[in-house]
């Protein structure tokens, strides 16, 4: 339990040392609207470590199903640092890029289908009774604003 606060701790001060050294215009971005928004600051740190900062402040637009610190806390013990590691940096591009569609898609023009993902691969978006999930994950709260795209919050780390 010790070693989660640590990395909690660890990935809050990432989060606040990355939301420090953005320029005004990129903390509107997608990455630093999640910096400044206090509950992603684990994405925010694989954001960092994949090398995908500039890419997501980038022109876009982009929609991200973006994970909470609960969600990435829900996976196995060790799998976030080992993630963070630079020899799996791959492998991590590959499960944020999965959280990535280019374009700017609002909640209202949601409807069940498939979505390709930046990654190349299809993700299943489910529209059942006012309910939305992107494959295991609930969408919790949608449409937050960008200057290039769009952010859903999900509950749960989509893996490829």
């Amino acid at each position: 339990m010790k070693q989660l606060a640590f990395i909690a701790a660890a990935f809050a001060t990432a989060s606040t040392l990355m939301t420090s050294n953005l320029s005004a215009a990129e903390e509107k971005t997608i990455v630093g609207v999640a910096a400044g928004a206090g509950q992603f600051n684990t994405l925010v740190a694989a954001v960092k470590a994949a090398g995908l900062v500039d890419t997501l402040s980038g022109k876009g637009p982009f929609t991200v199903f973006a994970p909470t610190d609960e969600a990435f806390a829900k996976l196995p013990a060790g799998t976030v640092d080992s993630l963070l590691k630079p020899e799996n940096k791959d492998k991590l591009t590959a499960i944020l890029t999965y959280h990535v569609l280019a374009g700017k898609v609002m909640a209202a023009d949601v409807k069940t289908m498939s979505v390709k993902t930046v990654n190349g691969k299809e993700a299943a978006i489910k529209v059942d009774g006012g309910k939305v999930t992107v494959g295991a994950a609930n969408v919790v709260k949608t449409d937050i604003a960008a200057s290039n795209g769009v952010i859903h919050v999900i509950d749960t780390v989509l893996i490829p």
